[in-house]
């Protein structure tokens, strides 16, 4: 039988338990890929936004004006998030490190999820991954062909372009107040 005093505390244990690895940047700049291989490295459960939306909700989207469409998918996002992080935290006091490609593309949503994490973000690593605009554009329309292992969905033009407009790298009070690595891009091969 366990006893209230032989519960780690998720302060003590983000000190010294399992790892959260959250992976951000813009669309096509190689979340995904980059989320297989920290998966694989620290023997670590994925917890993907864009797989949840598609499972849950893809097959019911409703065929409205666009205005109309972004309140129905910003309610979604924000309930799959708050899900995301339940099953984020049950995963690490079950001493499983996770890996979490979640959006955030923004600081007000990575502050209010910064915010939502409590004593875990003591237990964080932010991965910043970035490429040039046109090479991310190409890497989103070869994989809306291919549908390959990183596809989750479609991507529309301009959905893309929105998406890239949105995005906002770390500032220097992010970086400083988190343990953030800045990945090198990856070049497909030549």
């Amino acid at each position: 039988m366990h006893t209230a005093s032989d519960r780690a505390t998720p302060a003590a244990m983000a000190r010294t338990g399992p790892r959260i690895h959250l992976v951000i940047g813009p669309v096509g700049a190689g979340k995904s890929t980059f989320v297989r291989q920290l998966v694989q490295q620290h023997s670590a459960v994925p917890l993907n936004l864009d797989d949840w939306m598609a499972t849950l909700f893809s097959p019911d989207r409703p065929d409205v004006p666009a205005a109309e469409l972004m309140a129905w998918y910003v309610a979604r996002t924000q309930r799959c998030l708050s899900q995301i992080w339940k099953t984020a935290e049950a995963v690490l006091r079950a001493g499983t490190q996770v890996v979490l490609e979640i959006g955030l593309i923004q600081q007000r949503e990575r502050d209010a999820f910064y915010n939502r994490m409590g004593p875990w973000a003591d237990a964080m690593t932010v991965y910043v991954l970035d490429a040039p605009r046109e090479l991310r554009r190409e890497r989103v329309n070869q994989r809306n062909t291919e549908k390959g292992e990183t596809f989750s969905m479609v991507v529309p033009p301009h959905i893309f372009e929105l998406a890239s407009d949105l995005w906002q790298p770390p500032d220097p009070a992010e970086c400083d107040a988190r343990t953030v690595v800045f990945v090198p891009p990856a070049h497909p091969p030549q």
